[in-house]
């Protein structure tokens, strides 16, 4: 679904992302994991299109966007649920979802716009909500509203980034099942996280990333065991449950 290719980003004389490459398969939901400052956001916004890379490529579904902007890759199939959420706070839950399903699909009518948000309510457990206001909800309902929006534009790849940022244990499995139910409607899914135990039981594979490189890849168990990832990020045997 996606293949990096050498991508690097610099910010002057700081290399925020250095020689990147990987590959997400259909169907899996792939983390990328690290310490702060590993240049994990920066790699989202480098897949999304927020920022063009200084070297490298990226294919979607055999594609190459590296190119693209950000909207063109959204039209492509590839859409982000963002940390920091920021729904139109004034309009409806459902307005909200709207506005996605339209921004996704260049030439989509309101009416089947209109349904398709209907239909993500359903999905992520808003329906109840519909006709709030977007501030009125909670956390975790915003942390839903904002995968909802993404999947409103219709994507075949799901960025997620720290969706569970903030989130209480019971919340957090919440969101668990929301992602692997968005896996299993036929979305490949790349996310970003820093709880292990999320990690462990919703990614395929791991991709760990340490000073802007990807220093492992392979499954937790694989990943988790290698002495440069616990070095690196996990410190500990304890760190593996933080």
């Amino acid at each position: 679904m996606l293949r990096a290719e050498g991508l690097s980003k610099r910010f002057g004389g700081l290399k925020a992302v250095q020689d990147v490459s990987f590959t997400h398969h259909q169907g899996e939901i792939l983390a990328v994991i690290g310490p702060n400052g590993a240049g994990k956001t920066t790699l989202l916004n480098l897949l999304s299109g927020v920022y063009r890379p200084s070297a490298g490529r990226l294919h979607l579904m055999g594609r190459d966007v590296t190119a693209l902007p950000m909207e063109a890759r959204c039209h492509a199939g590839l859409g982000r649920a963002f940390q920091i959420v920021r729904p139109f706070p004034e309009m409806t839950v459902h307005e909200n979802v709207t506005v996605g399903a339209l921004f996704g699909k260049p030439g989509q009518r309101l009416p089947e716009a209109r349904e398709r948000a209907w239909a993500l309510l359903d999905r992520t457990g808003l329906a109840a909500h519909a006709d709030k206001a977007a501030h009125e909800l909670t956390l975790l309902q915003d942390k839903r509203l904002e995968v909802a929006r993404a999947l409103a534009t219709n994507p075949s790849v799901l960025l997620l980034d720290e969706v569970m940022a903030g989130l209480r244990p019971g919340e957090a499995q919440e969101a668990v099942a929301l992602v692997r139910g968005v896996r299993e409607s036929g979305v490949s899914v790349l996310f970003i996280e820093h709880i292990m135990p999320v990690v462990r039981d919703l990614a395929d594979r791991v991709v760990v990333m340490d000073q802007g490189q990807v220093l492992a890849q392979g499954t937790y168990r694989e990943v988790t065991a290698d002495p440069r990832v616990v070095s690196a990020y996990l410190g500990t045997e304890e760190g593996l449950h933080a």
